[in-house]
């Protein structure tokens, strides 16, 4: 086996043990062995609620044992294909190996990347809000492109969304959309999106066709669970409802079923208005109502300002920059991680950007 190709599959080896010691995989196992003998109860969908997040929990832990199995199997696997290639001076097979080392060695980094992340939260589902900035017409259209961005992301990767609300901006664009992305870890993943976006471009919406930078702000919430019994009293929360908003056509609501919360003492106001009935509606804004009030208390009980959600706007608190004129560039600005293809990224293609996010924050010890 030559030098190189040797090299490249011990430190392989080592960083896969030691994701496999992170992972604690007897302890996975039998996390699996006790969801599989609770989804075997007769009774289990007695309450269908419990039922769900028994299987989603199951699934999720098996899918976990199932992708670290596999990346050993396929290392363990390509030493002997290597070592036999070369003994029998077969070109073809050893270049065939070389490519597989190339394709393992990412996805074990992609791992290794998902066991850095052990926040609270992080393994809950996530809930996204986009709102427009500073830039008028161009930021609205701004937010809109990224809330392309991220379904695009999700639909690559297989992730169901479901849209809460979207406001949209009069003239073109929206001024706000919230949505939720239900994965394994998806919180802690998208959590490093958390910031204002910036983009510089010629404007569509300029007859002098004049640069122009926009903004917008994402944050990213992990999703409510009955286990944090986050208690809203009826007298601190205004309930409004009015009619759906869409950009025209047939799906429009002709009912006033949407639904508007605002949390009296904090001034935090949440809308839905994606689902056909009122009551469904109120559910869903009232779990994000619930994250949010969840991230608060965390914060004031740990005394720091911020520490999950950021405040500030536009130029104060820009995370990224997406450059589409004079040159084209996409460039984080904690990570200094940059790519020179904004089209695919605006098409969904930011695992780099996470991963480099996750691997930043992790290092700066950012909670």
């Amino acid at each position: 086996m030559s030098d190189e190709f040797d090299a490249a599959l011990k430190d392989l080896t080592g960083k896969l043990t030691q994701i496999e010691s992170v992972m604690d995989l007897d302890a996975l196992r039998a996390q699996v062995a006790e969801l599989e003998q609770q989804a075997s109860s007769p009774t289990l969908w007695d309450n269908p609620e419990e039922a769900q997040q028994v299987t989603s929990r199951l699934s999720h832990r098996q899918s976990e044992l199932r992708r670290v199995s596999d990346l050993r199997q396929r290392l363990d696997d390509l030493a002997v294909l290597y070592e036999l290639s070369e003994a029998e001076g077969d070109t073809a097979s050893m270049a065939e190996a070389e490519n597989d080392l190339t394709g393992l060695t990412k996805d074990v980094d992609g791992l290794e990347v998902r066991t850095l992340l052990s926040g609270e939260y992080d393994a809950r589902n996530a809930v996204v809000t986009i709102r427009s900035e500073a830039g008028g017409v161009d930021a609205a259209d701004w937010a809109e492109m990224l809330l392309r961005m991220y379904l695009r992301w999700a639909e690559r990767h297989g992730y169901p969304t479901d849209v809460y609300d979207i406001s949209y901006a009069e003239e073109a664009g929206i001024k706000s959309a919230t949505f939720k992305v239900s994965a394994p870890y998806v919180y802690g993943t998208l959590s490093v999106e958390q910031g204002t976006h910036r983009l510089v471009r010629i404007s569509p919406f300029d007859n002098q066709s004049r640069r122009q930078t926009s903004f917008a702000h994402v944050e990213v919430l992990p999703e409510v669970e009955e286990v944090d019994h986050v208690d809203i009293a009826e007298k601190d929360i205004r309930v409004d409802v009015y009619r759906s908003s869409g950009p025209g056509g047939q799906s429009v609501n002709t009912t006033d079923s949407a639904v508007r919360i605002t949390h009296l003492p904090t001034g935090i106001v949440v809308s839905c208005q994606n689902e056909k009935s009122q009551l469904q509606n109120k559910a869903a804004a009232l779990k994000v109502l619930q994250a949010r009030l969840m991230l608060r208390k965390k914060e004031e009980e740990r005394a720091e300002m911020d520490a999950l959600k950021d405040g500030g706007s536009s130029w104060g608190n820009q995370m990224r920059s997406y450059v589409l004129h004079p040159y084209q560039m996409v460039k984080d600005l904690r990570t200094e991680f940059e790519v020179g293809n904004p089209s695919g990224v605006l098409d969904g293609d930011i695992d780099g950007f996470l991963e480099a996010g996750i691997r930043w924050r992790k290092q700066a010890g950012v909670a």
